[in-house]
């Protein structure tokens, strides 16, 4: 079952119009949520940001888009397809309603809620190999519009295309100043001695949410620095490890770049301190 607007449909019900202008011209955002057993995890992270997003692009937020309201929304959809009991994959979209080109004849929106259920509860770490390289075919422009989470990622469906074709597990994006900016899927940290560092906002990196559980994390470690700065690629092969993050997965180690092998030392441990976070929470 989909919600569409507080209602229930079939998967199959005939949701969206041709004109819907997420299809249309990019014109819509969207959270990736992770719940756990009936908790949505972050949830407070999620609502903030999407509001902020949804501000940024000038859509009008409807009255009863309160975190609870929302939240009860997840859950009905959740229970409605007897997840509730499962580790959970929920994307909520909003989308302007259909009318207009470019300009929009109104900034009122639609939602849509899905959810598909994942094979694994609390975040892990496999032992197999991960690898990655630059996707270098296209580059993200610095500034606001590239830190959310928008419709508009036509260059990570290249990138991940070019990952698929020349062997690789996934690949890392470049702005337009050539400093490295975040993986395909999730915000990129680069550990070298006791320093770990991360793209800042302003390089045009999502602005992620399990990026900020990680840089939280860091903050109150003191075995590490932790820096937000530009990543050059020639500082890859000097870095002892890498590892990728976002909501679904957790913290992902990358073992290979090129002809550099990295250890996931850190990555683990961050991950441990992860799954406690989430229990206490």
């Amino acid at each position: 079952m989909i919600n569409f607007n507080g209602t229930l449909q079939d998967n199959s019900s005939n949701l969206l119009s041709i004109d819907n202008r997420g299809y249309a011209y990019g014109d819509a955002l969207f959270e990736t949520i992770k719940v756990l057993n009936g908790k949505i995890l972050f949830w407070e992270d999620h609502y903030f940001r999407l509001m902020a997003s949804m501000r940024i692009l000038r859509m009008e937020i409807p009255m009863n888009f309160t975190m609870e309201f929302l939240q009860d929304e997840i859950i009905k959809t959740l229970e409605a397809n007897n997840e509730t009991g499962n580790s959970v994959r929920v994307k909520l979209l909003v989308n302007r309603v259909v009318g207009g080109k470019y300009l929009p004849v109104s900034n009122n929106i639609d939602y849509i809620i899905t959810t598909e259920v994942l094979p694994t509860d609390l975040y892990q770490i496999t032992d197999s190999s991960y690898i990655i390289d630059l996707y270098k075919d296209f580059f993200i422009a610095p500034g606001l519009l590239s830190t959310l989470k928008t419709n508009n990622k036509i260059t990570n469906v290249l990138g991940s295309i070019y990952a698929k074709e020349n062997g690789f597990d996934n690949c890392l994006l470049l702005n337009t100043n050539k400093n490295i900016i975040e993986a395909l899927n999730g915000n990129i940290f680069v550990v070298k001695d006791n320093v770990i560092k991360t793209p800042p906002l302003e390089d045009g990196c999502l602005k992620g949410i399990m990026r900020k559980q990680v840089i939280e994390l860091l903050k109150a470690n003191d075995e590490f620095e932790f820096v937000e700065d530009s990543v050059s690629p020639f500082e890859l092969q000097k870095a002892d490890e890498l590892f990728i993050t976002n909501v679904i997965v957790g913290i992902l180690p990358i073992t290979n770049y090129r002809k550099k092998e990295f250890s996931s030392e850190v990555s683990k441990s961050l991950l441990q301190k992860l799954n406690i976070k989430i229990r206490l929470t």
